[in-house]
């Protein structure tokens, strides 16, 4: 197969959950993919390549988006969904947790964006989307959240500057921001109770991620957007 030509999209934390359905759901769109977390089995499409590394160490960073290049040569669409979330007490938070969620969250943002967005002006066109979440906006007295919105915030507003900065050169960014989703990362029994928290009265599915991730893609006039993908908790509780 050929895929010399086609949209490239780069995904990371894609072995499981949403960065899985992600990559499923850019191949039909007829993408060719770079798919990137920890553990990543390599793919049997010709279409897919994949590439194992910690996303908080900018060598991954590179090796990601150096494999894209050497392989399908462009990088259209970066989806950096990799993500970690610790709820606990504020002062309970250790220094590894600290260190490990800003590694992921933020570290893990920075350096792949800058080179992605670096090939992406080259190319004159690109898009940008950042996986965060509601508690950002709206917080909730049953879930501490410090280093969730510490992080994340921060990634909204850099959404924000991103899609400012380089609105003039064909580089869209923006943000998808998540309520509680059935993932492998939620046992079943908290099932339950994880969607009591959103006013709809249910969890979020990977399908509803997808949907609005790809919804962006194919919006050239929505850049900077935050868009809600949580059951209403952004509006209230």
């Amino acid at each position: 197969m050929d895929t010399t030509g086609h949209k490239v999209a780069v995904i990371t934390g894609a072995s499981q959950g949403i960065g899985a359905g992600l990559v499923d759901a850019y191949r039909k769109l007829g993408h060719a993919v770079v798919a990137t977390s920890r553990t990543i089995a390599p793919s049997q499409d010709p279409g897919v390549v994949t590439v194992q590394g910690d996303i908080a160490d900018p060598a991954t960073a590179e090796r990601v988006i150096a494999a894209g290049l050497e392989r399908f040569g462009r990088i259209d669409t970066l989806v950096n969904n990799a993500g970690i979330f610790v709820a606990k007490p504020f002062t309970e938070y250790t220094r590894e947790d600290y260190d490990a969620i800003t590694g992921i969250n933020l570290s893990g943002f920075f350096r792949i964006t800058q080179l992605a967005v670096e090939a992406m002006v080259r190319q004159g066109a690109g898009h940008v989307v950042q996986i965060t979440t509601s508690l950002v906006d709206q917080a909730d007295s049953s879930l501490p959240s410090v280093l969730a919105s510490l992080t994340k915030g921060g990634l909204q507003s850099a959404t924000k500057s991103l899609a400012i900065e380089y609105a003039t050169r064909g580089v869209r960014s923006n943000a998808v921001a998540l309520g509680v989703i059935k993932t492998p990362m939620h046992p079943e029994e908290y099932h339950e109770t994880l969607a009591a928290m959103h006013p709809v009265g249910r969890m979020g599915e990977v399908a509803d991620v997808v949907d609005a991730v790809l919804y962006l893609e194919n919006a050239p006039f929505v850049t900077g957007e935050i868009l809600h993908v949580d059951g209403g908790q952004n509006a209230g509780h």
